[in-house]
């Protein structure tokens, strides 16, 4: 699943390209997403100028004068900038035509969304629990930490948790921990407020590393451009398990936890 930098990756690719702009034709050739495309979608867009794009965890808001569109690439989703005459792909479900500019949908699985939202976006019922950004001056190791007292679950389940904080995917929670020593099965609730502020250091460094490396290369995810993102040649631990440590030599565990890949090393992480 494109996890928060490889959405965040798609935003600044698509941006550029489409911002300030009209929208001038809508090519819905797969209505039928995780929720069905709104019927009025065309009319309610066509001819108004699209404002500027935004990011709430993984879902994407592209902003009109008169509402916004809320886009989610589910499993296997992507946005791409392309030409008119470039032909739709299979699973190429939706066109969003600027001039000669085209923003294509693209979704495998159709497990993503297109919404239209009218109002105040942040209080629809897909984003008004999330967590603060981790990247946000609100995402604080004070805030963890009081968040997380007597909290029994595993840290990796708690920092993965979209009411915590939104876009600590597996990936780079996996990579934040062994970051910062901690094991990913402890738990929450034992965790000082001293590792709390080294863990929200590292998770801001994964998540920015792989945002200016266009997001980690997944089975299914490309960027707006149809290329893959390359962080993926610099995990620590993720996709590593048994291979040596980096830091002691010795293998790295893998697990399951909540059905996700869990690898940490289990002298280096306490």
């Amino acid at each position: 699943m494109p996890e928060l930098p490889e959405v965040e990756t798609t935003r600044r690719g698509i941006a550029p390209h489409i911002e300030r702009r009209k929208v001038t034709g809508v090519d819905i050739r797969q209505p039928s997403l995780r929720w069905p495309i709104p019927d009025t979608l065309t009319d309610t867009i066509l001819g108004r100028q699209l404002l500027d794009i935004q990011r709430r965890g993984k879902y994407l808001l592209l902003r009109f004068g008169n509402g916004n569109l809320l886009i989610h690439l589910g499993m296997s989703g992507s946005l791409r900038i392309v030409k008119p005459e470039e032909p739709p792909r299979f699973h190429d479900h939706v066109d969003i035509a600027f001039g000669n500019t085209i923003l294509r949908y693209y979704d495998p699985r159709r497990f993503g969304c297109m919404l239209w939202v009218e109002g105040d976006p942040l209080a629809h019922s897909l984003l008004a629990h999330l967590g603060p950004e981790p990247l946000s001056e609100a995402f604080t190791a004070e805030y963890l930490f009081k968040r997380s007292r007597k909290r029994t679950a595993p840290i990796k389940q708690f920092l993965m948790d979209s009411k915590t904080v939104v876009g600590v995917g597996n990936i780079y929670a996996n990579e934040a921990l062994y970051l910062s020593g901690i094991k990913p099965i402890r738990k929450a609730g034992t965790v000082t407020r001293k590792q709390y502020e080294l863990l929200v250091d590292n998770i801001r460094f994964v998540l920015q590393r792989s945002i200016e490396q266009g997001g980690t290369t997944l089975r299914d995810f490309v960027g707006s451009d149809g290329q893959p993102g390359y962080f993926k040649q610099q995990l620590m631990v993720y996709g590593r398990g048994t291979l040596p440590c980096k830091q002691c030599g010795k293998a790295l565990k893998e697990i399951r936890m909540n059905n996700r890949t869990t690898v940490y090393c289990v002298d280096c992480q306490r």
